[in-house]
Order: structure tokens, then sequence, then C-alpha cells
């Protein structure tokens, strides 16, 4: 260090301190040169200009005076007219020539020395080469007439009494006040109020026009009948509001050429000024105004920024925004950068509306306008994308900055941004709420293929509804559904709520059944204090806390619920006619059901092969009691329950050991390798031990590996799961994942085939091919060879996806008209499919599967007519394809964003419900069918019980199909295409398909084949008539729809599909062996089942 510190070189001599005491002597052999920049605005008029024009506060203050001394030469005039006594006679020199005494005209010659002197410097500084453009303006003119005969006055003293038009100033006032506003607006740094500006402009235009006409008239008339100002006054305003007494009326020629000169300026001037003023309060309306300060301090409001507003956009945003009680006094502020359309405006100059909603046209990128909604004091901002664009990525480009715009300006401003592609999440991972439509979408579409009506059952759990809907149709099944319809996922701490307090301590199985038993309560998941994860349905070893969170579904929450003791509540029942019926039992019935005490032991043990079996009593038992249901314990009894090892290898499906090996090396458990884009959730899934080459995903072609080029070549066991989509985006991953997850069995995992009308690219390959059973071929669902070749007549389900192509129409509401052509040709023809369409506007969903003369389809529609004229929220829901869960329109899920507001919850629980997060220790959603063994348990009260008691899962809805006779016409007729198969011809694919695999792709390619039988069936589609009407298939002739949250006393039917949360199998695994959980891509084993069989 003494080293480095010895090299440090002396301080150079102008830095020493004696040199700045004697001088810098170095200075002088230096050779550097000391510049100046800007010495042009060092000149004594740019100083001048400086300080009268470019800056802005010296400007104002120059400007305020200005206006003050041309106020104080009004002032003064006035005062000389009313200290002036009236003379006699009628001579002109009573015009010329006034009494004004020696201080006020020493007055009026000082503000008029001062006032010239101010014109003519201004003038100078801001002259720019022409001359006459700075004398012949108007304010130079005026201040020449009023100020020049005061100066000359003073070197001629006759000229003193001179008559000076000093009330002529009031328009140099005028011109003054508009000068200091701008300056104004410019020193606050404030955007400048266009209407507010041409308003003062009007007033101020009308204040000089009547001030001018009294002064002149009074001074006219002192050779007339000598009117005093106050006479003028009441003169002018009578004149100008054109009443026209005539008790006053001036007498001299003079004064009348005046007034008519006076009547003539206003003519020209004020339509003028009340055009221009018409047309900035036409533009004020277009672009909304300003949200005031003081309102955005005061009261609380929310702002919605969206490129385009449609209606049904802002009526769903609206009517699900003030659907909660606690919102009733907030304000919703529009920031759209588009004019309002017609009906927009029609729907905000509604009483309901107008008082509430605020729009203002503007930019999110702009400051300004974020200013103008208060952003930096709104309470929140939703960002929509507009999803009927054709770029699809464009908009999501624009929707982040958007976002990042906001988060700039308000970074303490809470976000909920909707997002349309999941590639581009991570650009706004910082919202404080983000929904991504394509992973909502696919997801909740591939769970339709397993748990039927998904997606109606999260649209209705979305949906703020107070269950009142259907409520006065005389069906039982419409009553029913929109009675449960109501049912929402709610919140409450254990230890403050009166459904759940009692439970602390006990298991969460144990909770959850009695709160249902007690209360008809579901609940389904809890949140511990210090965590910030949601545990769905933690399974019986959850221990209640006294401080967690508590999550059910209820028609209404806790606080909201009044508490009757069992008789009041038995009373109520008896007068209660909702639940009765045919299929109901009475209370009575259910409450000693429900008390049976029963001695069967707990079923802990590991699932076997078939699934958990909720067996009969034997049939001495029979003979002795009725069957009774295990009951629920309160703390689980970990010494009985056998952990179900999901990764090992004992009890698979059930499969010869040859098929067993040869599965489990094909096989594998784990976390897939690639992601098709950031952000997606890891979830453990059945994969690959390798990846299956590019060339081998392609179903209609051949390759080195394979010889197969259509669906039924490949021979597959389980049926087919087919999409349809126009490209393979990234979402479309979403709709794998699920139905790939690692708790649906091997052998009921269905091939998915997805039916592309452009070629995947190699990111999404690389994706899918860790996936067991993923195809995809290029073709169209309105090419009949195409869909045979990708085998619709061996699928389950075929999911069509709406085109992004086809969102965007001339007219809006026709952008779904090709896909529901398309879908009603699939209904027509291939009867026996199930078909899930994806539409853009849910109002279409009523062309699905259209039937023109369909009675019962008329009478649904006019019930939709009447609950959508009571205020309904969910009008549509009674239409039988979205009630089955057959049709879906991602604008249904707006309100999962919106709703986000109030319960912050509802997008994490949505997503785990759905599969696309994975918490550990949280459950998932499944379901299970009703067979005729089952129906020993009678009630859905017991159900809930014997599902606690055995298998842990806890039921959430009933999914009921019921029989149901339609009528039928000749438009009407399903012809299914396997019925009319040739004999010949199945003989020789079942021919072909024998010798497939030792063929050749010459010997098994047969497209003449599917082209003569395509023909076929068309021509025998176009010959059947009337007489093949009965040939209906289920779809047709029955009615499905979903009960959530339903009544203890619920009778369960055959068919019914319940809805499961499961616990996490994996949470069961044992402690010691923690590699074991841990592991990606290395384990086979058991499978938990997705559907219970009771």
């Amino acid at each position: 260090m003494v080293d480095l510190e010895s090299e440090v070189p002396p301080l150079p001599p102008r830095y020493r301190f004696r040199d700045l005491l004697l001088g810098d002597q170095g200075w002088q052999n230096d050779d550097r040169v000391q510049v100046e920049f800007y010495m042009n605005e060092n000149t004594f008029k740019e100083r001048l200009k400086l300080f009268f024009i470019k800056n802005q506060r010296s400007s104002l203050r120059i400007r305020l005076f200005n206006f003050s001394l041309k106020l104080l030469s009004c002032l003064l005039y006035i005062i000389r007219v009313l200290l002036e006594n009236p003379s006699q006679g009628n001579e002109w020199s009573h015009i010329f020539w006034v009494n004004r005494s020696l201080p006020l005209w020493g007055l009026q010659v000082s503000v008029a020395l001062i006032s010239l002197f101010e014109t003519i410097l201004l003038g100078y500084l801001s002259y720019k080469g022409n001359i006459w453009e700075q004398i012949l303006r108007i304010p130079f003119i005026l201040e020449i007439i009023n100020a020049v005969p005061f100066i000359i006055s003073i070197f001629w003293p006759s000229l003193r009494n001179l008559f000076v038009p000093v009330f002529l100033n009031c328009w140099l006032a005028k011109h003054a006040l508009e000068n200091m506003i701008n300056d104004l607006h410019r020193a606050i740094q404030r955007t400048q109020s266009a209407m507010f500006n041409q308003v003062l402009i009007l007033i101020s235009t009308l204040l000089c026009l009547i001030f001018t006409c009294i002064c002149g008239i009074q001074h006219l008339e002192r050779i007339g009948k000598k009117l005093n100002l106050f006479d003028s006054l009441y003169f002018c305003i009578v004149t100008f509001s054109t009443v026209g007494f005539g008790d006053v009326t001036p007498e001299t020629w003079s004064s009348k050429l005046f007034v008519v000169a006076m009547i003539c300026v206003a003519l020209v001037v004020l339509p003028i000024q009340f055009e221009q003023l018409a047309y900035l309060w036409m533009e004020r309306q277009k672009s909304g105004g300003n949200y005031s300060r003081h309102r955005a301090q005061t009261e609380k409001h929310v702002v919605l920024c969206v490129s385009s507003l449609k209606i049904d956009l802002l009526m769903d945003f609206l009517n699900e925004f003030y659907a909660h009680p606690r919102l009733q006094d907030y304000y919703v502020v529009i920031l759209c950068p588009t004019e309002m359309d017609v009906q927009v405006r029609r729907v905000l100059q509604i009483p309901m509306w107008s008082q509430r909603v605020i729009y203002l046209q503007g930019s999110a990128l702009k400051d300004q306008d974020l200013l103008r909604a208060k952003m930096d004091d709104a309470e929140a901002c939703f960002i929509l994308s507009s999803r009927c664009e054709v770029d699809r990525t464009s908009s999501d480009h624009q929707t982040i900055l958007r976002a990042w715009a906001v988060k700039d300006f308000a970074p303490n401003c809470p976000l909920y941004v909707q997002i349309l592609k999941p590639e581009n999440k991570f650009h706004i991972k910082f919202a404080d709420h983000v929904v991504c439509e394509e992973e909502f979408k696919y997801a909740m579409l591939a769970l339709n293929c397993i748990c039927p009506a998904t997606s109606t059952l999260i649209t209705l759990l979305v949906h703020t509804s107070r269950g009142q809907e259907g409520q006065q149709s005389p069906e039982q099944w419409q009553k029913m559904y929109g009675r449960c319809s109501g049912n929402e996922v709610y919140h409450i701490v254990l230890e403050e709520s009166t459904f759940f307090a009692e439970y602390e301590g006990k298991s969460f199985t144990y909770a959850s059944f009695h709160a249902h038993k007690k209360f008809g309560v579901c609940l389904i998941g809890v949140r511990r204090e210090d965590n910030k994860n949601i545990l769905l349905n933690p399974g019986p070893r959850y221990i209640m806390n006294s401080t967690d969170i508590c999550f059910y579904i209820n028609i209404t929450k806790e606080e909201n619920s009044a508490f009757k003791n069992q008789d009041q509540q038995r009373k109520s029942n008896v007068s209660r006619s909702f639940y009765h019926g045919p299929s109901r039992l009475p209370v009575h019935s259910i409450i000693a059901s429900m008390g049976t005490v029963a001695i069967d032991l707990q079923d802990t043990s590991c699932r076997s092969a078939s699934g958990p079996t909720l067996s009969l009593p034997t049939e001495g038992s029979k003979e002795i009691r009725r069957p009774s249901i295990a009951p629920v314990l309160e703390v689980a009894d970990t010494s009985s329950i056998q952990t179900c090892d999901l990764l090992s290898d004992q009890s698979e499906d059930e499969t010869t050991p040859d098929e067993e090996i040869s599965s489990n090396l094909e096989y594998a458990k784990g976390y897939p390798p690639y992601s098709p884009y950031i952000g997606s959730s890891p979830t453990f899934c059945h994969l690959l031990h390798e990846k299956v080459p590019f060339c081998c995903l392609r179903l209609d072609k051949s390759c080195q590996h394979n010889y197969y080029e259509d669906a039924k070549a490949y021979g597959f066991k389980n049926k087919l799961i087919i999409v349809a989509a126009e490209t393979a985006g990234n979402g479309l991953y979403n709709f794998i994942v699920p139905l790939r997850a690692y708790y649906r069995p091997k052998k009921e995992l269905n091939p998915i085939v997805l039916l592309l009308d452009n070629p995947p690219d190699m990111h999404f390959l690389d994706a899918i091919c860790w996936f067991p059973m993923v195809y995809y071929m290029v073709g169209s669902i309105d090419n009949l060879d195409d869909l045979l070749r990708c085998g619709v007549t061996f699928a389950a389900n075929m999911v069509v996806v709406d085109k992004e192509s086809t969102m965007s129409a001339e007219e809006d509401y026709m952008a779904d008209a090709k896909t529901i052509v398309n879908v009603q040709t699939l209904f027509r023809l291939f009867s026996s499919l199930s078909i899930i369409t994806e539409l853009t506007h849910p109002a279409n969903m009523r062309f699905m599967q259209f039937r023109a003369k369909d009675c019962y389809s008329l009478a649904l529609s006019k019930l939709e007519k009447k609950e959508r004229e009571r205020g309904s929220n969910l009008a549509f829901m009674f239409r039988l394809p979205f009630a089955a869960g057959r049709v879906f329109s991602i604008s249904m899920l707006d309100t999962l964003l919106y709703q986000s507001f109030v319960k912050d919850y509802m997008i994490s629980i949505t997503r785990l419900l759905l599969g696309l997060d994975t918490t550990p220790g949280s459950g998932f959603l499944c379901s299970m069918k009703i067979t005729e063994d089952d129906l020993w348990i009678r009630t859905y009260a017991r159900l809930y019980q014997k599902l606690c008691s055995s298998t842990g899962d806890v039921p959430i809805g009933i999914y009921r199909t019921e029989s149901q006779k339609l009528t039928t016409s000749e438009s009407q007729i399903s012809i299914s295409v396997e019925e009319w198969e040739d004999t010949k011809d199945s003989k020789e694919q079942g021919h072909h398909r024998s010798n497939h695999r030792n063929s050749t792709s010459s010997d098994q390619s047969d497209h003449p084949l599917l082209r003569r039988k395509s023909m076929q069936w068309a021509r025998r589609l176009s010959r059947k008539g009337p007489k093949h009407s009965d040939e209906m298939n289920d779809h047709q002739s029955t009615l499905s729809y979903i009960l959530i949250n339903p009544s203890p006393d619920t009778r369960i039917e055959l068919n019914d599909v319940v809805y499961l949360i499961r616990p996490d199998p994996l949470a069961y695994l044992p402690n010691s062996d923690p590699s074991r959980r841990n592991s990606i891509c290395n384990v086979t084993g058991q499978d938990a089942r997705e559907e219970t069989q009771l």
C-alpha cells in the first residue's frame, strides 16, 4: 500500500490552496481553451424574450399584470361616467368632449403609457420579419386607439377632455385572459381542457359584447335621452334576449346605428362560438372527459382497459362485477382507444349504468389518458385481450404493452390481465392475477372427455347467481338445475365459522362430510395460514387447524346465512317443495338413514385392480338389517391405513405376465422433459422411455418404422379422442397433459389424434413425442375422407376447437357459421359420436344440433328469453347442448377474472380442478358412474358418507341424464354411418386389418375404398326418408344436466356420474423412500383409477 500511495502524482498547481490565494501561475502555460455555449441567449433581446415569453412562470405573471391593467382601465372609464354630470342640450360636442377630472386623467395616462410600452415591447420581441403583420393585428390597433390620445394630451393640454373609447379595453382584457389560461396550463404541467377554454371564451365574448353595447349606447345617448349605465344595461339585456319591451329605446340615429352594428356583430360572433362549443361538447362525449381527482380520492373505482368494446363483453363485466353486494358503490372507468358504438352508447345511457360507468376514449400507453382515468388511485385495473382478431399474437402483444404501461404509471395498482397465448404469459408474471385463455380452454375440453360436462361445471361455479333461474318452470329438472347453479366457492377462517369451527383437530374428510350433513355445504379445500398453496381435499390425514382458511361450495357465503334450530328447520322443510318429488325422500327418512350407526370396519385397503368397490353387504346381513355405511373417522387411523404406492408394480392392470412386462417397458411415470412454452406447470404423467420419431407421429403416412396409414390399422383397444384444430398451438399441449396424467390407469388411456389444418412445427412435436399414443394428421373436419382416416368411427369423443381464422367476421355472430354447419354434418352422419364444440359467441349455442320443428327446443328458447328479461347472467344455461357439456365458449370464463377481484383464490382453485397446476398434497377432479349395484346407497348423503369413509373422496356434484321424448321430422333424421357399412367391405377391412402389420405400404393403402364408401354413405343419406327417424341416438332422446352440491336427500339414479375430488395418491407414499416420489421417467407401477366403481 505504501508503494501505491507513493506513485500517486501531486495535484496540479491550479488545485493547490496556495495558488487559490496567490493566483494560478501555471494557467498561462496551459493551451486549453474555455468554450461557452448558447451565447446567442446572452443577448439583451434574448434575455427579454426569455423573461416575457419563454419562461412559463414569468410570462404568466406578465399576462396577469396586463389583464389587470385592462380591467383597471375599464373600471376608470366607469368611474368617469358615474362622476360626470349630464349636460343639457343636443349638441354633437357632447359626443367628442367629456368632463374628466385631473386625478382621473393622470391615472388613465399612466395606465396608457404602461400598456403602450408593454405592447410595443412584446411586438418587438415577437417580430419575425414582417412589420405589417405586427401593426395590423387587432389587439395592436385597439391599443393604439386607447393609449395614443392620452399620451398626446400630455403635450397638448386642451385634449385632456377628449373622449377616448377606453371601454374597448375589455376586448384586450379578453385576449390577455386567453393567453393567461394557456400559460397557466403550461406552468402547472396540466393537460389543457379545450372544453373549459371554449366555455371561457364564450362567456368572455358575451360579457365584452354587453359591456361594449352598454358603454356605447350610454355615450351616444348623451345628446338624446341621456341614459345612465343601468338603463343602458337594461336595454341591452332586453334587446339581446329578443324580448324587446320598448320602454327604453335609443333616440339618436347614431345610437340606433350602433345598436344595429352590435346586433350584426353578435349574429356573426356568437354562432361561431356556439358552434365550436357544440363541436367540443360532442368530442368530449366521444372521448369521455376526465374522472376528477376529487372523485378518485373520495370514491372507489376500477379501470377496464380494452382495445375494442363490444356489448357482450361490457354486459358480462358489469353484470358479474356488480353482482357482489360490496361492489355496489364502485365506479367503472372504461379506457378504450376506439369510439363507442351505438349499442354501447345506448346501454350506458340506462340510469342503472349511467351513474356507475364512465367511458373514456384514450390509450393505456399515454400517461395523459391514464391520468384522466386516475389509474394511480384505482382499486384495480382489468386488461382484456381482443379475442376476435385474426392475429391473436398481435393482440397479446398489445395487452402486454398495456400491462407494462399501467405498471409503470401506477405500480401499486392491482393488475388483472387476460392473455390469449400461453407463451406470452411470462411477460406479465408481475400481474396480480392472470388468466390464459388457451390454457384453460384446452384443459377444460380435455377433462370434458374424462369427466362429462366439466366445462359446464366450471362455468356455473365461476358465475355469480342466486340460484333463482328456472324456479318458475313447470319441469322438475329445470328447477333443480337452476337452483343448484347458484352454488359458488366461498372462503372463511375455521375459527370464525359456524360451519366448520367444531371440527378443529378433526380430519378434513370428517369435517367435509359432517358439514355437508349438518349444513348442506361442501368443504373442498383448505389453506394454512402460513402457506400460500391451496389444497383441494388433502385427505383424511389432514388435521384441521383453527387458523386454516376453508374453501366450500354453497348457495351463499356463511356471512349471509341465518341458522335455525332443528325443529324450525324441519317445519320449513315440510313446506319447502324444491326437493320434494317422486325421486326424493322425506326429511325424517334422511335423518334416520344418516343416523344409522354402522359396525362395518372402514375400508382402508389399497385400491384393487378394479378400483375401490363400495360393495353390498352379504346376503345374511341383508336379512338382518338394511345396508349400512361405515362412519367417517374423526382422525384417520394410520395403523389401519395401508399406503397405496402409486409408483409400485403391485396389482397392476389385469394383464398376462408377458403383457405386463411389455407394458412396464413401454410406459413410465414422470415429468415431461420438454415443455413447448415458458411457464407451464410440471405435471406427473405417463411417458415413454424413449421419444417417438417424428415420422411415427403422423397417423396417415407410413414410415420406415411402421406401415400404418389410418387409425383402423393400428387396432387400438380403447376408443379414440379426436381434436380438430386449425394449428398446433402451444395451448394444445394442455389438452394432452390431463389425458396422460399419472392417476389415469394405463389400460384406460385413450389414443389422441390431432386433426390439424396446418402441419405442426418441430417445437410442438418435441413436446408431444414423449407421450404414449398421441398422433396427428393434416386434414379438415369438412372432408369425409380425412374423418374416416383419422378414425372417427372408432372415436369416443371429438373435440372441435374454434379456428382463429374464423373468429372475426363482418357480422360478429357469423364467426361460428362454418363450425356450426360442420358439426351439424358430423352430428347427422355419426350419431353415436360425442361431439364437444367450442364457439366464439355463446349466443350461437342454440344452433348446435339444431332441429327446426322441435317443440321442446322452442320451449327452452322461450324460457331463455324470460330468464334474460329477469336479469339472469346465465340465461343460456337451459340450452340442452350447454347443460350436457357438448358446447363451450371461452368467453364464458371471462367472469373468472372479474370474480377474482372479490375472490382472489378462484383462479388458483380453477387451475387445480383443471389440472393446470399441481400442488403436493392437493387432490384432483375425477368422476365415477352409478351402476345398478350401487343403488342401495339411495341418497347423495349416504354416497357422501360412503366415499369419505372408504376412499377419502369428496363429491361435489352429479351429472344426470334423463330420457326425453322428442318430436322428429324429416329434417331431423340421423343416420349412423357404421350401420350402413357393407358386409363385403367389412370383411375386406377385417382381412386387410389382419394382414396389415405384415404388408407393405402399397398393399395396405386403399384410398379409393374410403372414397367409395364416402360416396355410398352420402347417397344413402339422401335417399332415406322418415321411416328411419326412430333411429335417433342417445344424444337426441336424452337430456343431461349438472347438479352442483345437491341436497343431502337427493336420490341417486342409475347412470348418474358423480364429480369427485380425490386425494393426491402421491401424498400417501412412505416417507422412508422419498426418492421414489421424486423420480422422473424411471418408474412404472400401479395406477389410481380415474373412475370409481361403487
